[in-house]
């Protein structure tokens, strides 16, 4: 049996990535962090406990914390899934539409279904720290008026009665999330020769030019740069570090890539080399 740490807890939806992406294999134990600096240090308690965390959303953008602390863990990308994120609204059985004047959900969740919440102006707005936490503090303490907006799947989880699901406003709303293992163990879970994406981190030298250079020697191995975010370098000014994601389709020749971008750069990290999704 597999742990995997996440940030949350059942319903939520790190846990419903985490049971998608290892349907196939045995059962999972959900070790489940209030926060992602704890899924860290989870991870670090045992090194064959992998970790699944979100790292961007096609809507609400890259969580840019996250980038940092999977810098600083040392931990390893060994998957990657992306999650259909669809919101429900829920309230305890005895409640209906009319009884309820509150909701409850994480700000991004709340942010996600403003064009709903403006048409029930009598329902006032309260941020939670978790989407699926919500429904489980409703339940939990019996919170009659109060209703949470997250993932149905949390219904029968915590005896919810779903009033309407699909309440978000943009219907292609999608969560990528890191498969995460340390590097020890990261050999058991994949093979770097069947992969096709890489997840990297770079500085590069305060010069003109310098990321075109870089580019255009991933444009010349004929590697395809699929995300780049930046980040500043904190007591460096107007320097950044680069968070890239390339996918390939021949495994020797983007390390061909990164030994002639190597001399380029003022440093470099490999996160993760996986098959992409």
């Amino acid at each position: 049996m597999k742990e995997i740490a996440i940030q949350g807890i059942r319903g939520s939806f790190h846990d419903i990535a985490a049971h998608q992406y290892f349907n196939s294999e045995e059962d999972i134990q959900l070790v489940c962090c209030d926060t992602f600096e704890e899924l860290f240090r989870q991870m670090r308690e045992d090194y064959s406990r992998l970790g699944l965390m979100a790292i961007e959303n096609t809507i609400a953008g890259s969580l840019l914390h996250n980038y940092e602390l999977l810098r600083d863990s040392g931990m390893t990308i060994v998957g990657e899934h992306k999650l259909h994120i669809e919101h429900s609204l829920m309230c305890l059985p005895e409640d209906d539409w009319d009884t309820i004047t509150e909701v409850n959900s994480h700000p991004v969740a709340l942010a996600q279904c403003r064009g709903f919440l403006e048409k029930h102006p009598k329902m006032k707005v309260v941020e939670v720290s978790d989407t699926a936490g919500a429904a489980e503090t409703i339940s939990r303490k019996q919170l009659k008026g109060h209703a949470a907006i997250c993932h149905a799947d949390a219904a029968p989880l915590y005896g919810m009665k779903i009033l309407e699901r699909g309440i978000e406003d943009n219907k292609h709303n999608f969560t990528r999330f890191l498969v995460l293992s340390d590097p020890w163990a990261a050999d058991k879970l994949r093979d770097v020769h069947r992969s096709d994406k890489s997840s990297m981190v770079f500085a590069l030298p305060h010069e003109e030019g310098s990321l075109s250079q870089v580019l255009s020697i991933f444009t010349f191995y004929k590697i395809n740069l699929t995300k780049i975010q930046s980040l500043p370098i904190i007591g460096r000014e107007w320097e950044y570090l680069f968070y890239v994601d390339v996918k390939y389709d021949d495994y020797m020749r983007y390390r061909q890539s990164i030994d002639a971008v190597r001399p380029l750069l003022r440093e470099l990290k490999i996160l993760g080399e996986y098959e992409g999704k």
